[in-house]
């Protein structure tokens, strides 16, 4: 796969996505966005994909927001017709394999919400976080008004949003914003191990795990427990769990292969 503004590295069941306009601090314009679905499309039906990790070229900016300079002219209408459609925010929170965002320095606006679409967040300890849109006389417009009360509580959202303020990587964690903070020069070699542990579990029940997680967001706990049952049972008629099991009681590692 080839891209104007993302750098694809796959290694042992991992893919590295990383948005790579350092002289922008990595902001989402057109392009980036459009070549996020683009990337994550490809990579969907690949067996040999298990995890999925995304993140910033350098060490200053995971994504330091939307490109302020693209939408800066543009009209109401025009603004709406670029938010309809497919949006990269929600593709990654439904997205069948793990995703993992790997913080590695500022993660504002449009940034801060792509790590929250994620389904793991780890940052640098330099990191800094943050919905700073109010600033602009905007609100969050790729999930933060929603995304950010279900991790960190409403309230510390209704302050995050209305004052605009920046936290850092610690204080992210404290609030449940990330959930794992490391020095900076163990970010890469840390994401990496978490990557290939989560790697190394059977696709068929990562996937129908992550449905599962997915799903208690926005379902009331019955449907929610019915959703589960019914996923069990298919993760239950995989070969994959029959490996798993075998694998166990013969005390070895188990060899999933997505059946």
């Amino acid at each position: 796969m080839q891209f104007e503004t993302l750098r694809i590295e796959v290694a042992d069941g991992i893919v590295w996505v990383t948005i790579d306009r350092p002289g922008k601090r990595n902001a989402l314009n057109a392009r980036v966005r459009s070549e996020l679905l683009a990337a994550f499309d490809e990579l969907r039906d690949r067996d040999e994909v298990r995890v999925v990790v995304i993140t910033g070229s350098g060490d200053r900016a995971f994504v330091a927001g939307a490109d302020i300079a693209e939408f800066a002219e543009r009209s109401p209408l025009e603004q709406r017709a670029t938010m309809q459609g497919r949006r990269i925010f929600e593709e990654l929170a439904s997205y069948p394999k793990p995703v993992i965002a790997m913080i590695n320095g500022y993660a504002l606006g449009g940034g801060c919400e792509l790590a929250m679409a994620c389904d793991i967040r780890v940052a640098a300890r330099s990191a800094k976080l943050g919905q700073p849109e109010i600033r602009l006389g905007l609100i969050p417009g790729g999930g933060g008004t929603q995304r950010l009360p279900r991790l960190v509580g409403p309230g510390r959202a209704m302050r995050m949003v209305l004052s605009g303020e920046l936290i850092d990587a610690v204080e992210a964690e404290r609030i449940g914003l990330v959930d794992s903070v490391f020095e900076d020069a163990e970010l890469r070699p840390r994401t990496a191990a978490l990557a290939r542990e989560i790697a190394e579990q059977s696709p068929i029940a990562l996937r129908l795990a992550k449905a599962a997680l997915r799903a208690a967001e926005e379902t009331a706990m019955s449907v929610g427990l019915a959703l589960e049952r019914e996923l069990f049972i298919t993760a239950f008629s995989s070969d994959d769990r029959r490996e798993g099991v075998a694998a166990f009681l013969e005390k070895r590692p188990a060899k999933f292969h997505a059946r």
